[in-house]
């Protein structure tokens, strides 16, 4: 009979420093589509995966990104609770080798918990291209004779090598005492040791836990309070720190040579990125460079979809009417699904050219850049440069921005950035401003639409600032953050990044734009005698006309816009595709339908401005249904909701009247 410890299931967590390439390496080994960014608080939350090495089933944990185990932040609480737990058998810890000094911390702290720990010596091509060597020999024997396998989670390298040291260091175990303090520390830890043994017997993990008390670990002394009073009287946290400091530099004298031999390009690149007075004008430009290849390469790809909608619709409506189907069916399915979802698709190109641009930006390491240079910004309206962070993701969807505060260290903190955030123009506004800037101003609708993402950016830091000043926080909330080696992006963390965000968009249109013209094309030729032949006596334009009064001072006085910002509610692309059934233009991405709904648009007396109005309100009012619930779901209070919605809807129609009343009297 084979040995059932042989067929167990082993569970191995993935631990390091933020931008390690460790969630790169978990993607190799399970194929997971998770995504990867230059920045610390992007996994904020463990995520599994499964996996099978030579017949024995592995379970992978990616575990946030930490910089200790010392319990300040979310993604360290989660990353220790998971470990303590017993969640983990085998602990494989992803360092960047380029930066072994740094690293290595949390080595030695993985190490005192007493758990198999092999170190995977990741981006081993940035030291070679430094000029620098680390020495395979000496390293593991100086920590405690564990595992060290180089990898290369890009290049997908030394991935079998690190699954055979998983399978024999786990029916192995852990080894020995790796940093020895000196004798009064030492004698303090026993000393600790024999309180916690007193009180609680045998104890795994029992050094682990008589250090952490030393350094007042408050989860530590909550789960096992032991009377200190009689070995301490302060904490010995930074005396543990440096001498733990103090033995890395011991290795890093005898494991890495020549160190400084050659400046890394990054630092080189930095003058000039990180700049105290030219970091944000770049940044800026970086940003109108991207949003110039969303509109140009874009809409030339988006001719060809256009193009495959506009055969779609005809020959779709002919085989309708051959096959007899109903007026209202052919209606529906024609004016109603194929007008609201085919109107959504046509933008496509854009989305894709977009999320490819800044997948490219953050595999690359920029973005945390952006979040350093912001940071004097940032502490002027009472929050630090890494809230920034989750304004960033926010250009992409508001609901992974909602879930990034959460590596921010105060509730306060969390909810003036959830509150800020959702000003952020996300990718589900892109198509209303390409149809109505193309629309309204041809010849400069790549600068209206990159106005708009500058004035989201803008009113998100007054907003920040009124509240600061309304409510100002005692705290000084300083920024710690890892700028990145710049590397040249991973063609498959690109991919991987950009299917997941088209995939997202493609389910939108599938799902909730689907659901959502269909039932605006019912509620568009329905009233109160049943289906109506005049959209004038539906229920839509009932509905509309109860908030044209409040509409009007904006410049977006008719009902038929006042539904589709209604509509816009459960997802910002659904505005464009309700315009699509309220107009009854089947490709309204189209020349001709935009030359059609520009007509009937300007006989209602809309106007440009009206236009950029409508743009504005569009990118300040609240965001979409997901996005609430995730918003709920963080800040645990419907109440504290429903005011932030209130509240962006205020300033929605405040910003949009300001457009509407300056901008008619000047043009």
């Amino acid at each position: 009979m084979a040995d059932s410890s042989s067929e167990r299931e082993i569970r191995v967590g993935f631990v390091g420093n933020p931008n390690c390439g460790k969630t790169t390496l978990f993607n190799a080994f399970t194929g997971a589509n998770l995504k990867v960014a230059n920045w610390p608080g992007v996994t904020v939350e463990r995520v599994e995966g499964q996996m099978n090495y030579k017949g024995r089933p592995i379970k992978v944990i990616d575990l946030p990104g930490i910089y200790s185990l010392t319990s300040y932040t979310i993604e360290e609480i989660v990353t220790r609770k998971c470990i303590e737990d017993n969640e983990v058998d085998v602990i494989i810890n992803v360092v960047d080798a380029s930066s072994l000094e740094r690293n290595l911390y949390l080595t030695l702290q993985l190490l005192e918990l007493r758990k198999p720990v092999i170190l995977a010596l990741n981006m081993m091509d940035i030291v070679e291209e430094r000029g620098m060597e680390i020495d395979l020999h000496r390293l593991p024997e100086m920590l405690g004779e564990i595992p060290v396998v180089p990898v290369s989670a890009r290049k997908r390298t030394g991935l079998d090598v690190l699954m055979h040291a998983v399978v024999h260091h786990y029916e192995e175990g852990p080894k020995g005492i790796v940093v020895r303090y000196d004798s009064f520390l030492e004698g303090k830890i026993m000393e600790t040791q024999q309180a916690l043994q007193s009180k609680y017997g045998e104890m795994e993990n029992m050094r682990w836990h008589a250090i952490k008390l030393l350094e007042f670990d408050e989860e530590v002394g909550k789960d096992h309070p032991v009377d200190m009073k009689n070995i301490v009287s302060k904490s010995y946290e930074k005396q543990i720190i440096n001498e733990k400091y103090d033995y890395i530099d011991e290795i890093i004298k005898e494991c890495l040579f020549n160190k400084d031999e050659k400046e890394a390009a990054t630092d080189k690149i930095d003058v000039y990125l990180t700049h105290p007075v030219w970091g944000i004008p770049i940044f800026l430009g970086i940003m109108a460079a991207v949003f110039f290849f969303t509109f140009t390469v874009g809409d030339f790809l988006k001719g060809y979809f256009e193009i495959g909608l506009d055969w779609v619709s005809v020959n779709l409506l002919a085989l309708l009417n051959n096959l007899q189907v109903a007026s209202w069916m052919t209606a529906l399915i024609v004016d109603g699904i194929v007008a609201g979802v085919g109107g959504i698709l046509t933008f496509l190109p854009n989305i894709f050219i977009l999320f490819l641009a800044l997948a490219f930006l953050e595999d690359s390491g920029y973005m945390a850049r952006v979040a350093y240079v912001m940071n004097e910004t940032m502490s002027m309206v009472g929050l630090s440069g890494k809230a920034f962070l989750p304004m960033l993701l926010g250009f992409g969807c508001t609901v992974p921005a909602v879930m990034a505060t959460r590596a921010l260290p105060s509730e306060k903190d969390r909810k003036r950035t959830i509150l800020i955030t959702p000003f952020m123009s996300c990718s589900a506004r892109l198509p209303i401003y390409v149809l109505f800037a193309d629309m309204f101003f041809p010849d400069h609708a790549l600068y209206v639409a990159y106005s708009l993402y500058l004035v989201g950016l803008a009113v998100a830091i007054i907003v920040a600032f009124i509240v600061h000043k309304m409510n100002p926080s005692d705290e000084e909330d300083t920024l710690l953050i890892e700028l990145p080696e710049y590397k040249t992006p991973n063609a498959r963390t690109v991919a991987i990044y950009v299917w997941d965000k088209v995939k997202d968009y493609l389910s939108k249109a599938g799902t909730t734009i689907f659901i959502a013209s269909i039932i605006l094309w019912f509620v568009l030729n329905t009233g109160t005698e049943g289906f109506v032949d005049d959209v004038s006596n539906s229920f839509a334009a009932m509905f509309g006309r109860l908030l044209v009064p409040v509409l009007i001072p904006a410049g977006l006085g008719s009902w038929q816009i006042a539904v589709a910002l209604i509509s816009g509610l459960s997802a910002k692309e659904v505005v464009v595709s309700s315009f699509s059934v309220l107009y009854g233009i089947n490709n309204i991405n189209s020349a001709s339908g935009m030359d059609a709904l520009s007509q009937l648009l300007n006989n209602s007396g809309f106007t440009a401005v009206s236009a950029y109005a409508l743009m504005i309100f569009c990118l300040l009012y609240s965001p979409c249904m997901a996005a609430v619930a995730t918003i709920k779901r963080e800040t645990r209070s419907w109440a504290w909701t429903l005011k932030m919605v209130g509240f962006q809807l205020l300033i929605a129609w405040a910003g949009a009247v300001l457009v509407y009343q300056i901008g008619s009297r000047i043009f």
